[in-house]
């Protein structure tokens, strides 16, 4: 059973219930260490209380739009696989949900929190965007990394904090976002950051490695950073491994948020209530001009709009996708906004069927936005 919630009723947002059989199959994390390279998160719990600064926030202005939910829950409800999509206001403070309450693996969508944390040591004048950072081969991980191509044996390449940033945010570049997470100080970090802002249900893992490796089913080596290593020493593991891994992180990532979460964070963020105006704005900026993900709910976006966004997308595995995600802030040529959470934690479906759900929840908020 799927449900929506409109944060303007905030009774009933102060405890999720109902999730049917199907979402809960799977759920019991593995326990054998060999599974995984990363500590097991908390498991999922069917009752989600959302925090007091999240009810707060979300005293809505405006009725939340039925219209508008039914389009989520049927969108959601017809599309085979486990999905959530959450829609938040940035100026009227409704927020809606179809399924939004599961925490779904991030991926590449848990980038936004290290950056937030870095801007945010840089409005604590801790460092700046010309924060000279170097980098070396020790400072490869894994998957799409394309700053490795500047990186030369024995040669370092110099750059800025900035340039860093950017490059994990429009291009995902994972060794990019890993030098910003070991500057700003590690997982706990960024930890901090969520709930010092009082962000809700959003967890962050343990960096790229660990949780690429977990997921997998492989503990981590070095090595597995240098060419293509991980994906030979993950071909040759048992398909049974595999699995297991596989399903224990989709049940239960450790990187996983709700896309209510995600959907109320953005919409903050977008109000200036995260980061100082000048780290807003930089960072709006940044997102407007990301690369990736330009199928998504992206091919949706009608002109005169603008999507500023972060895409997410997991490991494949007999044809499912650790988490596939598109994450932003969609703006009407008025000026209004509403922050879009549509995140995929497991399914079948074709790829181009998940992009085309994507582009269904574009079309139903653009839609309404016109009535």
């Amino acid at each position: 059973m799927r449900e929506s919630f409109a944060f303007s009723n905030l009774q009933r947002a102060l405890t999720v219930t109902g999730l049917g059989p199907a979402m809960l199959m799977g759920c019991a994390v593995h326990e054998n260490a060999q599974l995984a390279a990363y500590l097991p998160a908390p498991s999922y719990k069917v009752s989600l209380p959302i925090p007091e600064a999240l009810k707060a926030i979300f005293q809505s202005t405006a009725p939340a739009p039925q219209e508008l939910v039914s389009s989520l829950n049927a969108l959601v409800g017809n599309f085979g696989g486990v999905a959530g999509v959450s829609v938040a206001s940035v100026d009227q403070g409704w927020l809606i949900s179809s399924n939004g309450e599961r925490k779904m693996p991030q991926q590449s969508v848990s980038k936004l929190w290290v950056t937030m944390t870095v801007l945010d040591q840089i409005d604590q004048g801790k460092l700046s965007l010309d924060t000279p950072l170097s980098f070396t081969t020790d400072d490869f991980t894994v998957f799409h990394q394309p700053i490795a191509a500047l990186v030369k044996p024995g040669q370092p390449y110099n750059t800025n904090v900035g340039e860093v940033i950017r490059r994990a945010m429009q291009m995902s570049d994972n060794t990019c976002n890993d030098k910003l997470l070991r500057l700003v100080g590690g997982p706990d970090a960024v930890r901090d950051f969520i709930a010092r802002r009082s962000l809700g249900p959003i967890r962050f893992g343990p960096g790229e490695k660990l949780l690429q490796a977990g997921t997998a089913g492989l503990e981590w080596r070095d090595e597995y950073s240098r060419g293509n290593a991980f994906a030979l020493a993950r071909s040759r593991l048992a398909p049974t491994v595999r699995l297991a891994a596989f399903d224990a992180y989709v049940a239960d990532p450790p990187d996983g948020a709700a896309p209510l979460a995600i959907a109320g964070a953005l919409a903050r963020l977008k109000r200036g209530e995260l980061l100082s105006p000048t780290s807003t704005a930089w960072l709006l900026a940044t997102m407007e001009a990301a690369r990736t993900g330009r199928a998504r709910v992206h091919a949706a976006v009608p002109p005169g709009w603008t999507y500023g966004h972060k895409t997410g997308t997991g490991q494949d595995l007999g044809g499912r996708t650790a988490g596939f995600n598109d994450v932003g802030i969609l703006t009407a040529p008025d000026g209004r906004g509403y922050a879009v959470a549509v995140m995929i934690g497991d399914t079948n479906r074709p790829v181009r069927e998940r992009q085309l759900l994507m582009q269904q929840v574009a079309a139903a908020i653009v839609a309404y936005h016109g009535r």
